[in-house]
């Protein structure tokens, strides 16, 4: 059962989301505020993080520093959800490393749907670590990619995404526009049939770590 840890200093939408989210098969875990959200989700390491901006004592964005100062909870998919819908708010709480932003009133719908979409992402970089730690992938060259149907910048594009590279990263490395990366990446995923960039890289694992046929020799 996946835990749910809910940070909301509003007494009657903490209970609302926390029947919700019993009522949706998930284990919630409460906090009424941001230093107790803190020192939950240190202790019980929550699936999904759910917290409003706007408390008292520390808020939303201090409760988000805090957690990604930690390697325990650094990688816990956190999602905001607050009456400060403006722009630079948005802006702000990704910046900070936020996964998802909802703004009150949300449907309970919006945010299950916000909630499950973390949880599928989350164990997609899962099983793509295992699968860099289990398939011990060559990174020497970009060809076996090619298979997918890629042309060999493609491949070389994902080669340098399978090594948890980020898109800036990759233009540089190639010389060419971040832009120019994400256009390639579109065409990965057309190609290969993938969702998004973690079911790319497991797949590429998978081909990288394929044992090349040795050539045979003669006398």
């Amino acid at each position: 059962m996946k835990k749910i840890l809910v940070i909301e200093d509003e007494a009657e939408t903490l209970q609302n989301l926390v029947l919700m989210l019993e009522m949706e098969g998930f284990k919630p875990l409460s906090a009424p505020n941001g230093c107790a959200g803190v020192a939950v989700a240190k202790k019980e390491l929550p699936d999904v993080i759910l917290c409003d901006v706007s408390m008292p004592e520390l808020d939303g964005y201090g409760v988000l520093q805090a957690l990604r100062a930690e390697p325990e909870t650094v990688s816990i998919p956190f999602i905001f959800l607050t009456a400060k819908g403006d722009k630079r708010d948005l802006r702000a709480g990704m910046n900070l490393g936020a996964d998802d932003y909802l703004t009150k009133p949300a449907s309970a719908e919006e945010v299950l749907s916000a909630i499950r979409a973390r949880l599928d992402r989350h164990s997609e970089k899962e099983r793509a670590a295992m699968a860099k730690v289990a398939l011990k992938p060559n990174f020497e060259s970009s060809k076996p990619l090619e298979s997918l149907g890629l042309t060999a910048r493609e491949a070389e594009v994902l080669l340098w995404v399978a090594q948890g590279k980020a898109n800036a990263d990759i233009a540089t490395i190639l010389g060419c526009a971040e832009n120019t990366v994400k256009v390639h990446l579109a065409r990965i995923f057309e190609k290969g049939g993938f969702e998004n960039r973690n079911a790319a890289t497991v797949r590429a694992l998978e081909l990288l770590s394929k044992p090349t046929p040795k050539a045979h020799k003669y006398p």
